[in-house]
């Protein structure tokens, strides 16, 4: 008699259970109460179970992010966990049936590139008269810059880092594949071939205003498809630009932390391929190096001048003590500057290392970190000071003035 009311009494339960799946209104008062109690037990196991718990170095990173609904708070009421939920797909909705490609989500510098064309030319090196010989062969699928729904191209050709010796193409009239066909001299010794560049703008021409650029390709590797020993025919797809990239060169430096001494070594290696600031056609480059907290400038330092070079060699330690703990807050610029006797001294240009800066200088300073008191050495490429000045004081103006670092002076305004 006691077996059957305990299998009466559970199927009673199941039944109810079956009622409250199907949401059923006519649910005993008895039977609401202990599934909901069983059900937010199984709730709050299941979130204990998934939930980590958070490292004390990340509540003060919490305390900036906006205030999200948390799933704890959620008051689940009478509904099921999923795991509890009929096998059928009748009535549920699939979010991922309704996701669509939107053409907009897109970066629209990508999608440029995709239309700007390919251009094909062809590197030869003349050992006899030591002259690298670039001939334009054509381009193909250009995009149209014209009302006409056509373009008038021609091309600019430099060996870089030299920009006063130039070379351009005839201009060809209403058309997106044009046949240029034509072959320009450089006088290069062949050693020096390692350190140029070879750079093609290619433009629209308009005659009553300013000619539109259709984008560039940049050859960083000269053999990069043969020794040039022998004509080699290259394609390559032109990249979207609006203007002339402007070749600053590069230098290479090393960084090295000791986190027991809190002491940071830049140490200034060399640069090479520097813009020419005289008129002699050379520099004379020194490298001056700022220690920035939260936007603010700290601490500068500098290097010897060297004279009369656009490949300078230092091999310069430049030494900031700074605390482990404030490792993160800081950074560093390093500028390269052209030294001027009578006016003042001019930025060649300038790049940036730490944990908020982009690209290679982020890289550079979290490899640094993570293999403590070695020298980690790298090329760096130089940009203008305009765009890093004004990505400097916008990650200033974005830090609280209340913060650990004192307040010196402002930098000067290039």
């Amino acid at each position: 008699m006691a077996d059957k009311l305990k299998d009466t009494g559970t199927l009673g339960f199941l039944e109810a259970a079956v009622k409250i799946s199907h949401t059923s209104p006519d649910i005993p008062a008895e039977v609401q109460l202990s599934m909901k109690d069983h059900v937010m037990r199984h709730a709050r196991i299941q979130r204990q179970t998934t939930e980590p718990a958070s490292s004390t170095r990340h509540i003060s990173f919490k305390r900036h992010l906006p205030r999200q609904m948390h799933v704890s708070s959620v008051d689940y009421g009478m509904d099921l966990p999923p795991a509890a939920e009929q096998p059928t797909s009748i009535g549920r909705i699939k979010p991922e049936l309704y996701k669509q490609k939107s053409v907009d989500s897109e970066d629209p510098k990508k999608e440029a590139e995709k239309t700007c064309g390919k251009i094909n030319f062809a590197l030869k090196y003349d050992y006899e008269n030591e002259t690298l010989i670039v001939q334009i062969l054509k381009a193909f699928d250009l995009p149209a810059k014209d009302f006409c729904g056509s373009s008038d191209p021609y091309v600019k050709i430099y060996l870089l880092p030299d920009r006063k010796r130039k070379f351009q193409t005839r201009v060809h009239r209403k058309t997106l594949n044009p046949t240029f066909d034509e072959s320009f001299h450089f006088p290069v010794p062949y050693e020096e071939l390692p350190s140029r560049k070879l750079h093609l703008s290619v433009f629209d021409f308009d005659r009553f205003s300013r000619h539109d650029m259709i984008g560039e390709v940049i050859l960083e590797n000269l053999f990069e498809a043969s020794d040039l020993s022998r004509e080699t025919s290259i394609w390559k797809d032109i990249q979207y630009a609006t203007t002339e990239s402007v070749d600053l060169g590069e230098i290479m430096f090393s960084l090295c932390y000791l986190p027991t001494a809190g002491r940071l070594t830049l140490t200034v290696i060399k640069c090479r391929n520097l813009k020419a600031m005289d008129i002699t056609g050379y520099s004379d480059p020194y490298v001056k190096v700022s220690l920035l907290c939260d936007g603010r400038r700290l601490k500068k330092k500098k290097t010897t001048i060297k004279k009369n070079t656009l490949n300078p060699t230092y091999n310069e330690a430049i030494i900031f003590d700074i605390p482990p703990e404030n490792m993160d807050q800081v950074s560093l610029l390093i500028s390269v500057m052209d030294y001027d006797r009578v006016g003042h001294n001019e930025i060649i240009g300038v790049c940036r290392v730490g944990i908020n800066a982009e690209g290679l200088g982020r890289d550079h300073w979290n490899e640094m970190l993570a293999y403590p008191r070695k020298p980690i050495a790298h090329w760096h490429p130089l940009v203008e000071v305009k765009k890093s000045f004004k990505e400097w004081q916008g990650r200033a103006a974005s830090f609280d003035s209340q913060g650990s670092c004192p307040s010196p002076k402002p930098p000067p305004t290039p």
